[in-house]
């Protein structure tokens, strides 16, 4: 499955139809935080998250490091606007990077951050649909930005970047 993923033109266009979904579906989001009367405010989704943690079924928290780093880098959620400016200008570049197939890869690991997130929070919505599209873009490799920019920037950041060399014999 991997090699026909990462090495298929079929698979090809199959990764860009869906690489293409999932940045229009991270731009609109994105875009819309953005241009919101008054701006877009994470507190709600922070404080709700430390206030009520996702909880295992005998009521203990599931994930305490993540509740741990919310409650640090927000100050108890007194303090969210990084994370607001970090969710929408974050959703808003996944988005452009996926649509265009630019550092398609980057953006695919980085919207499964936000995605694994949102999960963390306790927000499931379309995560599941979302994280499960961007392994598969992940697992795709190469091949999943082949149609868009990237045909043209990963060979030239290759060149310019020695650490980036696909030097790796197995």
């Amino acid at each position: 499955m991997m090699t026909w993923l990462r090495n298929s033109r079929v698979a090809m266009w199959i990764l860009t139809i869906l690489r293409v979904y999932l940045g229009f579906q991270w731009t609109l989001d994105g875009w819309a935080k953005i241009t919101a009367k008054g701006g877009f405010d994470a507190s709600g989704l922070i404080m709700g998250a430390i206030k009520n943690p996702v909880l295992t079924p005998d009521k203990t928290k599931a994930f305490p490091w993540y509740d741990l780093f919310l409650r640090v880098t927000t100050n108890d959620g007194q303090n969210t606007s990084v994370f607001s400016f970090l969710v929408s200008w974050g959703e808003l570049l996944v988005g452009l990077g996926l649509i265009f197939g630019t550092l398609t890869l980057a953006a695919a690991f980085f919207g499964l951050v936000m995605n694994f997130s949102y999960l963390g929070a306790g927000v499931v919505s379309v995560n599941p649909t979302f994280i499960f599209i961007g392994t598969i873009l992940l697992i795709g490799g190469y091949n999943s930005g082949k149609i868009g920019l990237d045909y043209w920037v990963t060979p030239f950041l290759r060149e310019k970047l020695p650490f980036l060399k696909n030097d790796i014999k197995v």
